[in-house]
């Protein structure tokens, strides 16, 4: 069974749908008065008309989308972006264009996806030492190349 997330949807387009039988996440859509024109190197905050009731132990994250980093360096600058369950303002995704030349973005157009999953809340517990591991204190590049 699907879980049920309540939407709002301000804009004029379609509510998210996953494309596949297989999707985990759904496709964000701009939504803009006119096209936006992202220049290399900028970064632009774009709506998307949805407002979403994410439940009690979720979240939503706003991921890029893999086609627009292949072909045009477009990504989502904050990724994943997370919407927490308590959020009810519009949800907005900002893109970045680490490409070579400007982007335009129209509206309708698929700019991100968003993938709801289940979380749990963390208590910490201090302490003055940790239970040792092969890994130890080893950080970036300790476990291999690159």
């Amino acid at each position: 069974m699907a879980l049920q997330v309540k939407i709002v949807n301000t804009s004029n387009l379609e509510i998210p749908r996953h494309e596949t039988e297989y999707s985990s996440g759904v496709d964000l859509r701009a939504n803009l008065d006119k096209p936006l024109d992202i220049q290399s190197g900028e970064r632009q905050l774009i709506g998307t008309g949805l407002h979403v009731e994410i439940p009690a132990g979720h979240e939503a994250q706003v991921r890029p989308r893999s086609g627009l980093a292949f072909k045009h360096g477009i990504t989502v600058l904050n990724s994943p972006g997370t919407i927490d369950a308590d959020y009810r303002g519009e949800i907005k995704v900002l893109l970045i264009n680490h490409g070579k030349t400007a982007f335009t973005v129209n509206h309708g157009d698929r700019i991100a996806q968003m993938v709801v999953a289940q979380y749990q809340k963390l208590e910490f517990i201090e302490t003055s030492r940790l239970s040792t591991t092969h890994r130890g204190s080893g950080g970036y590049g300790s476990t291999g190349k690159g």
